[in-house]
């Protein structure tokens, strides 16, 4: 299949393999290793686009899945995209709705899957082209394959089954998608989705073949599901060194810092994840000596900041002690403040980590965030 690309990508440092990228579009340009907020609705829970773009997002994530059951894509559509419904100027990614979709058991067979609306118990049908079409309705930037993602831990045959219908799909979207851009040109990319679960063999196969039907970046899917850091590390390694250097690498669903130092330092450039703003909801803030749940009683009288080693972010403000008071009394807006605060401390962190690659200090970096968070 020929290879075509608008996303255009450069390395501009390195250290070992961890680098610093940049990636482009008409509509943004940003630097890697980046981390994505999860925007599931349209929206990152408790905060505003414009909280966003305050906070320095230079991409965000809305979920397919979701959004084709409420409000729907073509009513999404009519507002200008997700561009539009949201008022957000900068890049979005969106996934292809697969992994939502296989954690409700749906009827999947060569051709697609059928799955159950949890919203109203509705059925509904996603296939690679119908995924193709729902991402470019939503306009998102950055658009993803529809592949299979199978429960660990499963039997080989299972992952291989998964890997194999992963490849097949791939092939159609990246047509469809194609064929599609030929008929509405616009600025927009698609990646394809490396599986295979914790089997190296396996996660090779899914590389290359993946690698071979040529997307505008690639994506390493079925990890961070459950398995523990050190399952997850070698799998993920065979996967990127398959990946083409030249070409944008996402880790999908990973966002803790001694997670994404690893990531980072295999050569991954983009991450996602709901780990910093569900914790936030939950009362637990990120900090450089980890991560502190303020709804214990020892902060009750405590007036510093959230974080002391990190107050150059838009709630440094308030103290310890009010939010554990919000938190006490189920105030919404606790959820509100550690949300800017946890997204803010992440963006600082792949700030760090950039700055540690382009200076020569990466490892010292991952060295001390690993005795931290490891």
């Amino acid at each position: 299949m020929t290879f075509e690309t608008t996303l255009r990508f450069s390395v501009l440092a390195k250290d070992g393999d961890a680098r610093v990228c940049e990636l482009s579009t008409d509509r943004h340009v940003l630097q890697t290793p980046i981390f994505m907020p999860v925007g599931t609705r349209g929206s990152v829970r408790t905060i505003t686009s414009e909280d966003l773009e305050e906070l320095g997002a230079d991409i965000i994530l809305g979920n397919t899945y979701h959004l084709m059951l409420r409000p729907g894509a073509e009513l999404v559509n009519q507002f200008g995209g997700l561009h539009g419904f949201s008022n957000w100027k900068r890049l979005i990614l969106t996934d292809s709705g697969g992994y939502q979709v296989f954690s409700l058991e749906p009827d999947v067979d060569d051709d697609g899957v059928t799955f159950k609306s949890t919203y109203d118990g509705s059925f509904h049908r996603l296939t690679p082209e119908i995924a193709v079409e729902l991402q470019n309705a939503l306009g998102s930037d950055i658009q993803m394959a529809l592949d299979v993602c199978p429960p660990l831990p499963a039997k080989k045959a299972v992952v291989k089954l998964a890997a194999d219908r992963t490849h097949k799909w791939a092939l159609r979207a990246r047509r469809h998608f194609l064929n599609l851009r030929n008929d509405q040109p616009g600025d927009r990319a698609q990646f394809g989705i490396v599986q295979g679960g914790l089997d190296l063999d396996l996660r090779k196969q899914s590389a290359e073949q993946i690698v071979g039907i040529g997307f505008d970046g690639y994506a390493i899917g079925g990890l961070s599901v459950g398995e523990t850091r050190e399952e997850m590390l070698e799998p993920m390694y065979e996967s990127t060194k398959h990946i083409p250097l030249e070409r944008p690498r996402y880790f999908m669903g990973l966002g803790d810092p001694a997670g994404l130092v690893e990531a980072i330092s295999s050569g991954i450039d983009m991450f996602d994840c709901v780990w910093p703003t569900r914790l936030a909801r939950h009362g637990t803030a990120l900090t450089m000596q980890g991560r502190i749940n303020l709804s214990a009683a020892r902060y009750a009288k405590s007036d510093g900041p959230i974080d002391p080693e990190f107050t150059k972010n838009p709630t440094s403000q308030w103290s310890r002690g009010y939010i554990r008071h919000l938190l006490s009394v189920g105030e919404p807006v606790a959820g509100r403040i550690l949300t800017l605060h946890n997204l803010a401390w992440t963006f600082d962190f792949m700030r760090r980590a950039r700055e540690s690659i382009i200076n020569g200090q990466f490892m010292e970096f991952r060295k001390k965030t690993l005795e931290i968070w490891g």
